[in-house]
């Protein structure tokens, strides 16, 4: 299917967005909804899969939130799938005693899998949609808990500390990913939070061998994950096999600027010029991944290393 650059390699295209787009699967607690965004222009579109992360916010751990990323992504040419997980806060009142609470680390990565199951249903729910996917060119990208999320469907294992199986989500329909501040490396968690979330201490980065763009804030300290500092958020990065690239912007935290949501309370280190670098980067980053031969990554490295100020720097292997 031929691609139009409209949006993607040019200036940014009006948004539809249409939501909740509700998918039955069998066994699941509650019906699987998700939020399509899409540019109102454009054909053999790629898709991009947004999992939300685990903040303290009631609605942006949902499909609700994320909205400077979805809204970048799909006037730059994607189509932007974010799927409420059962561990979004929306739903805890309805899933609490259901297995895998409170935070569904499997069922997450197979929301992922229900939904490229189902796309053509998706597509054919969202008006003037139908027909513009590009089915063949799909990435996924995560933040926070999200990022975790995302490493496991490009390939990274782990230990069910229920059962000692390992596991293995990989999704073969994904070409490429994004993990935004995702967690590192698990031998060194010593924090609050390692207790709450053991399955974090048996991941495995070796087998994550998707191509991947690893994002991280060099002041995001995860002290409640480790004392190790905001390096181990590098982890996906260090730990994995190539090609893999490793974008570390300067002065940001967790929230890398505010890429949850709009003027959201629990951004500490609020930039609308760190979000909308995100964005440029990151959709520069899929757009080349996505479509061999694309040079829009290129040139975004080389425009990044020849600013004055630059947000932050970029490592590739």
């Amino acid at each position: 299917m031929s691609t139009s650059t409209a949006g993607i390699s040019g200036p940014p295209v009006p948004v539809l967005s249409l939501g909740p787009v509700e998918l039955s699967v069998p066994g699941r607690p509650v019906v699987l909804q998700v939020r399509v965004s899409a540019p109102v222009t454009g054909t053999g579109l790629p898709v991009i899969l947004l999992s939300h992360g685990q903040g303290p916010s009631n609605n942006l751990s949902s499909s609700h939130g994320y909205a400077p990323l979805a809204d970048f992504w799909a006037a730059h040419g994607f189509v932007v799938v974010q799927p409420t997980h059962l561990s979004s806060r929306t739903l805890s009142h309805l899933v609490a005693d259901a297995p895998g609470a409170p935070f569904f680390w499997r069922s997450r990565a197979e929301d992922m899998t229900h939904v490229l199951d189902r796309l053509d249903v998706i597509e054919a729910a969202v008006p003037q949609l139908a027909g513009r996917i590009d089915h063949s060119s799909i990435a996924v990208a995560g933040h926070s808990f999200g990022g975790f999320t995302a490493g496991l469907l490009l390939g990274a294992r782990l230990t069910d500390p229920g059962n000692g199986k390992v596991v293995n989500l990989l999704e073969p329909r994904i070409s490429a990913g994004v993990l935004l501040a995702a967690p590192g490396r698990g031998d060194v968690l010593d924090g609050p939070m390692a207790e709450r979330l053991p399955v974090l201490r048996t991941v495995d980065f070796s087998t994550m061998t998707t191509p991947a763009l690893v994002v991280a804030g060099d002041e995001d300290d995860p002290r409640h994950f480790t004392d190790v500092g905001p390096s181990w958020h590098a982890d996906p990065y260090t730990l994995a096999p190539g090609p893999k690239a490793l974008l570390t912007l300067f002065g940001a935290g967790h929230s890398l600027g505010g890429i949850s949501g709009y003027d959201a309370a629990e951004t500490t280190d609020e930039s609308p010029a760190r979000v909308a670098a995100v964005g440029r980067l990151t959709s520069a980053y899929l757009r080349t991944r996505l479509h061999p031969g694309d040079h829009t990554w290129r040139t975004a490295r080389e425009d990044l290393a020849a600013c004055d100020e630059p947000v932050g720097d970029i490592r590739t292997k």
